[in-house]
């Protein structure tokens, strides 16, 4: 492997002016041709989860409702700037609807009817558009606010309902991933000017995680456009994780590049030599990543399926750069990199940490004993977790017009919600001709004290209707779904106009059409929880009673089958899959990485206590959440994507520095006693692992702060706070104690059956 490294980085220092061209070229090329990863980016958790989920088989359930589950579905929100609206306005609404009717890809644009106030009116458009497809839903709410661009007079009109508000927080997540690729890009390089003390090199350390950014952002915007799903949390991740493990491999072969200087190299045998050193520990640890990343393909739910392909396309991306850009721009730029430091030919010094890992060395078994108890401390603080919602931003960002309409649509419409969940049931006989179930079911769900508010058949628009005028308005009207006047028909009787029906009948029959299906065999209720905010952890607790009870109340009221859709539901889904998916992945992820050990240090041993300290980590860290973010901070829950994202990243991330510090103690061991060699390899990567640990564990904080305060907010600042403290507890303390405290105590066995495990201590002695 060395040899093979040697021979990349002759030919890279070689070819070095070629190698940037044609990264230069490359990026050119990706930007003109395929589309960026925000295009491609789908906010809908509950997309994400498989068929067999409660919550998707109750949406399969209300398919005869709301049509194919690829169609999507935007409200339309009229409201009178002063007083009600007028027949007249009402009549104009035809217009409206006549324009909606006109955009690309609208099915049918209908008129629900007018607020219990008179105040405002609905309107609802069905697109054959999925509302996970981020790029073409983007286009049909814009060319519907184009459509309703010119409201009739005294009339305003807006967009309001879960599609829009998707669209419009999509183009704030867009805004937010500027923001955190900015802030990242500028905490790394103030970080590294401090560590290098250095002009040019903070820059050229950076330009290859740059580079490797914008090329994988397109490659992967260029699958998402072929049907690889793209989470919000893609969109992020990526751009911490190649900025900051970008940057830790950059500085891996900067710091080596460096020291060969200081030991007396000439420019381009520092580099070459370097990359037959340090390409080899680069490699394994993108190996790492790669191979925990793709463990996740063996994830149920959607999100973490879908994190696996794209995250490893740019690892590996970040990969050629290190082992390509990096190197040719080092050759290039010569001892100017490190200018105004000097990298003339100096004796060896094993500076701070290597006197750290000398104290420590002396009693290797007390401080391995030392951190072990305190790793387990904060450890049992775990048994504390309880997993909290993520429901993201439900409301579009404040100020927009879909906000607004948002407002609109819960200040008029009692009982509405941008996120309501949504009971249905399936009958055996058309309610149409058996209206008593309708009664029996919707007096039995009021009966389950599970929810606030029900908006369904017979309160459609706020009316109250009984089921027997619902059964003659239908037996008059026809299917509601086809009834398209914005005003109730009338009939001649001996000479006289008269309707056919009540006016309030009638707005209210109209609106039934998204509660009743045109067979009367299905049929939906809108409504609000009891347990509050749908978003929230106490109704995402609550989501195994509420199912429970739905479905009492459905089989007393004489339905076949019945079902809750919506936000709390999915999310509960979304937990209960993403809890099962770690416990299974775990094994797996664990395995396919002790094995890229054991190739990596030829070694049975190391590994095994390598991945131990790992989890050691791994469960402090998250300990150390809980005391943070549930007992200190008093939140009822943490985000339970938080364990799964911190065991893969930590796992992954955490071996980098592992594989740094095991190959470079494996290399000292070869030529001077064990202790020696542990000191010298401390001392010597130290300096590169705390640089290393502070860019990384800054850009998740980075993200926690910044990202904070955009879609996802609180949940998006525990996972970046949570990653950060884990870093830094790898950083700090498993890469300086327990793994050198490891290491001395097993001795030469940490590398059987290699040959170096063989030989004797007889030259310690």
């Amino acid at each position: 492997m060395t040899a093979l490294f040697g021979w990349i980085g002759r030919n890279v220092v070689r070819f070095r002016w070629l190698v940037v061209i044609v990264w230069l070229v490359g990026i050119a090329a990706s930007s003109h041709f395929m589309p960026p990863l925000s295009k491609e980016v789908n906010n809908n958790n509950s997309a994400f989860l498989p068929a067999s989920a409660p919550s998707n088989q109750a949406a399969t359930l209300a398919k005869p409702l709301i049509g194919s589950v690829n169609n999507s579905q935007v409200e339309v929100v009229a409201s009178a700037t002063t007083g009600r609206i007028s027949a007249t306005q009402v009549g104009e609404l035809k217009g409206v609807i006549g324009r909606l009717d006109k955009v690309p890809t609208v099915i049918s644009a209908r008129f629900l009817g007018l607020s219990s106030d008179q105040k405002a009116a609905q309107l609802l458009v069905v697109s054959s558009v999925s509302q996970t497809d981020q790029t073409r839903a983007e286009k049909l709410v814009n060319n519907l606010q184009r459509a309703i661009s010119s409201p009739p007079a005294g009339l305003h009109l807006n967009l309001a309902g879960a599609v829009a508000t998707n669209v419009a927080n999509q183009k704030k997540s867009n805004k937010q991933s500027n923001e955190i690729q900015f802030a990242s890009i500028l905490f790394i390089l103030v970080l590294l000017f401090l560590i290098f003390r250095a002009l040019l090199a903070p820059i050229i350390t950076l330009l290859g995680p740059i580079f490797a950014l914008a090329l994988s952002d397109r490659l992967i915007g260029e699958l998402g456009a072929h049907g690889l799903q793209i989470s919000f949390f893609t969109q992020i991740l990526i751009i911490v994780l190649l900025l900051g493990a970008g940057t830790d491999y950059g500085l891996f072969l900067v710091f080596r590049v460096r020291e060969e200087l200081h030991g007396g190299k000439s420019v381009h045998e520092a580099v070459a030599h370097s990359m037959a050193r340090v390409g080899e520990s680069i490699s394994a640890s993108a190996a790492t990543v790669i191979v925990a990343l793709l463990s996740l393909l063996f994830a149920t739910f959607g999100i973490y399926h879908s994190l696996g392909v794209p995250l490893a396309i740019g690892v590996g991306v970040m990969l050629v750069a290190g082992l390509t850009l990096l190197p040719a721009l080092l050759a290039i730029f010569g001892r100017a990199v490190f200018w105004p430091t000097s990298t003339a030919k100096r004796e060896h010094r094993d500076g701070l940490w290597g006197r750290v890992a000398g104290s420590l060395l002396r009693r290797p078994v007390v401080a391995l004993v030392i951190g072990v108890v305190v790793f387990g401390a904060l450890s049992a603080a775990t048994f504390g977790f309880h997993a909290g919602s993520f429901g993201g931003q439900q409301n579009a960002p404040a100020g927009t017009a879909i906000a607004k309409g948002n407002d609109e649509l819960l200040s008029h419409f009692k009982g509405s919600s941008t996120n309501p969940t949504t009971v249905v049931m399936d009958f055996s006989k058309s309610v149409w001709t058996d209206p008593s179930e309708l009664q029996a079911a919707t007096a039995a769900l009021n009966e389950t004290h599970q929810f606030s508010h029900i908006s369904g058949p017979l309160n459609p628009n706020g009316t109250h209707i009984s089921a027997s005028a619902l059964s003659d308005a239908h037996r008059i009207l026809g299917e509601s779904a086809k009834v398209l006047a914005v005003s109730a028909p009338v009939e001649i009787v001996e000479g006289v106009a008269a309707p056919k029906v009540k006016p309030a009948l009638y707005e209210a029959y109209v609106a039934t059409a998204r509660y009743i299906s045109a067979s009367g065999h299905t049929v939906a209720w809108q409504t609000s929880l009891v347990a509050g905010n749908p978003t929230k952890t106490a109704a995402l607790d609550d989501v195994p009673t509420l199912r429970a009870a739905v479905s009492h109340a459905a089989k007393s009221a004489g339905a076949s089958a019945s079902g809750v859709a919506g936000v709390a539901p999915a999310l509960f889904d979304i937990s209960t899959i993403s809890g099962a998916d770690l416990r299974h992945i775990i094994p797996i992820a664990v395995l396919a990485i002790g094995l890229v050990l054991a190739l990596v240090l030829r070694s049975a041993i190391a590994p095994i206590y390598l991945i131990v300290s790992v989890v050691l980590s791994y469960l402090a860290s998250l300990g150390i959440s809980v005391l943070v973010f549930i007992n200190i901070a008093g939140n009822k829950g943490i985000v339970f994507l938080l364990p799964f994202l911190m065991f893969i990243f930590l796992l992954a991330l955490g071996e980098d520095y592992n594989i740094l510090v095991m190959t470079r103690i494996r290399e000292e061991a070869s030529r001077r006693p064990l202790k020696d060699a542990v000191i010298r390899a401390v001392g010597t990567t130290g300096p590169t692992i705390t640089a290393a640990g502070l860019v990384l564990a800054g850009s998740f904080a980075v993200l926690a702060v910044v990202g904070g305060g955009g879609t996802g907010g609180t949940q998006i600042r525990e996972i970046g706070l949570g990653l950060a403290v884990g870093i830094l507890l790898d950083t700090f303390l498993v890469r300086t104690v327990l793994v050198p405290a490891a290491v001395t105590i097993f001795g030469r066995w940490n590398w059987w059956p290699s040959k170096l495990g063989v030989a004797t201590d007889a030259e310690e002695e």
